[in-house]
This record gives C-alpha cells, sequence and structure tokens, in this order.
C-alpha cells in the first residue's frame, strides 16, 4: 500500500551542524539509529537496516512512559547523502502505510533535514508524528553536534 494523494502529511525542518554524510549514516546504519530514534528520551532497544531499493528496516524503541513500539519500512528511493524515500508502518497498525522522504542540503556549516511524511490514514496523525520527529531529529543534533563527533569530522 502507497501513500494516497490528498491523505494528510506533515513536513518538518531541522538544521544540523555536521556533514550531509554524517546525517545520511545516522539515517542508515543501526549503530547510529539505536542512539536517536524515537520520540523521546526513552531508548531504542534495536535497529536492523539492509539499505538497498527493496530492502527493510526495522527500529524496536521504548518511550518514556514505557510503551515499547516498532517501526518498519521498506527503502523505495536511496540518492546518498542527499535523499532518501521510504515506506512507513508501526507494529500497532502493521496494514497503515505512509510514505518518509528525507532531503539533506548542505547549507553554510551545517546541513538542512527535511523530513516529509505523507499518506497517513487520519487527520490526527500528522502532529503525534510531527512530535515524533521533532524529538527524534533533537537527539539525533545532539549526538551529531557533540564535541567528539565533530572532532572526529576534522580528522
Amino acid at each position: 500500500m502507497s501513500a494516497t494523494k490528498g491523505a494528510p502529511s506533515l513536513t518538518y525542518v531541522r538544521r544540523i551542524r555536521a556533514t550531509p554524510a554524517k546525517v545520511w549514516n545516522a539515517f542508515v546504519d543501526p549503530r547510529e539509529l539505536v542512539h536517536w530514534w524515537g520520540p523521546d528520551a526513552g531508548p531504542t532497544l534495536s535497529a536492523e537496516t539492509d539499505v538497498r531499493i527493496g530492502g527493510a528496516f526495522k527500529i524496536v524503541f521504548r518511550t518514556m512512559a514505557g510503551e515499547q513500539f516498532e517501526s518498519h519500512g521498506e527503502y523505495l528511493e536511496l540518492d546518498p547523502p542527499r535523499r532518501l524515500v521510504m515506506s512507513f508502518w508501526f507494529s500497532v497498525a502493521p496494514d497503515v502505510r505512509s510514505r518518509v522522504t528525507v532531503s539533506i542540503v548542505a547549507v553554510d556549516d551545517a546541513v538542512e533535514v527535511t523530513v516529509k511524511h505523507d499518506g497517513f490514514s487520519d487527520d490526527g496523525l500528522p502532529a503525534t508524528h510531527e512530535e515524533g520527529w521533532k524529538g527524534a531529529l533533537a537527539k539525533m543534533a545532539a549526538r551529531l553536534e557533540s564535541p567528539t563527533e565533530r572532532e572526529e569530522e576534522r580528522t
């Protein structure tokens, strides 16, 4: 099932002081995903990726409220380190699939990450997922902008 034209959607933009390659890697490397996926400070328990067109990902995380979720999807387009398109669904609603397009654009000493998440099945979901993307990308930014990560970029 693909995203439905005219269905509810969201677009969220975040600037992160990192290279496009570092941000791309954070989206596709399971060793990086476990550090930032999820809407709040709850832990990411596991991440698996098969980064190729038609390959799948599965990420298990727990919220601070103790709820455990699984995010699943399939890679639809890969243009490293600029663009990633994937189908997306949660284990709680496996028949409801949406689509996530991530654009990574270098801007000065940072990148602008744009997440377009579309094809939601109901009008209330974009706001919930926007909060999730805000929390997740804030964690990604904190990780990639840390002094240790910035030092590794220079070496």
